[in-house]
């Protein structure tokens, strides 16, 4: 089936769920999420598949392990593609109260990655290639960032260094947020998805070709 929007009621799926996150609600109301949530999400991705790669769609059932939050169930839908362990670059897609967001590039690089990442970053003609990407990048409307950021300049880079901002990252990703709208309920929203992941590919294309994957081995849990 086509992707034609997500479902009426996608959104307000999840506040519902933010306020009654048990098991019971879950059962109860787990159809309204297959058919406004799931499946629009799965055909989405199905239909840009052939442009971007087979995606993986995330449980929405939380890791409470090691968690002091015991909630069972994520209040977010979401989605990645090219997610493999000390891979480079990832495509990724977040549904949520919130809206729409978007993603790209290396969230959790390894150790040798990062060393990688930041080599590049420093060097003038990488570096000043990753500044027009990122330029480009909020020109489109984002942001680029990481999930970690160090408070001084790495070990072994001066303070002063005219990219330091990115160097103190610990990783690189650009994300673009769109907040609730008409278009999500419409096939428009697989033309934003696709035009935010093209502008992305900028910055995937860059990571594959100056961190690459990593040789160490994998961790393991």
């Amino acid at each position: 089936m086509a992707f034609d929007g997500f479902g009426p009621r996608a959104l307000r799926f999840f506040d519902e769920l933010a306020a009654n996150n048990n098991r019971e609600w879950w059962q109860a109301n787990k159809a309204w999420y297959e058919a406004d949530v799931r499946a629009p999400l799965e055909h989405l991705l199905a239909d840009l598949a052939d442009e971007f790669g087979e995606a993986k769609v995330f449980r929405p059932y939380r890791d409470t392990r090691f968690s002091a939050d015991k909630t069972p169930y994520k209040t977010a839908a979401a989605a990645v593609i090219g997610e493999t362990p000390g891979g480079a670059s990832t495509l990724y897609i977040h549904l949520s109260t919130e809206g729409l967001l978007t993603g790209g590039g290396c969230y959790h690089p390894m150790k040798d990655q990062l060393a990688r990442l930041r080599e590049a970053i420093a060097e003038d003609d990488t570096g000043t290639e990753l500044e027009k990407i990122v330029a480009d990048l909020d020109q489109a409307g984002g942001r680029v960032e990481a999930h970690e950021k160090l408070k001084t300049a790495p070990r072994g880079y001066s303070a002063d260094h005219p990219r330091i901002d990115l160097l103190r990252q610990k990783g690189l990703v650009g994300m673009m947020d769109h907040p609730p709208a008409d278009w999500l309920y419409s096939a428009q929203a697989k033309e934003r998805v696709a035009a935010d992941w093209r502008s992305l590919g900028p910055l995937n294309t860059w990571l594959e070709r100056n961190v690459g994957p990593s040789e160490l081995p994998m961790p393991t849990r």
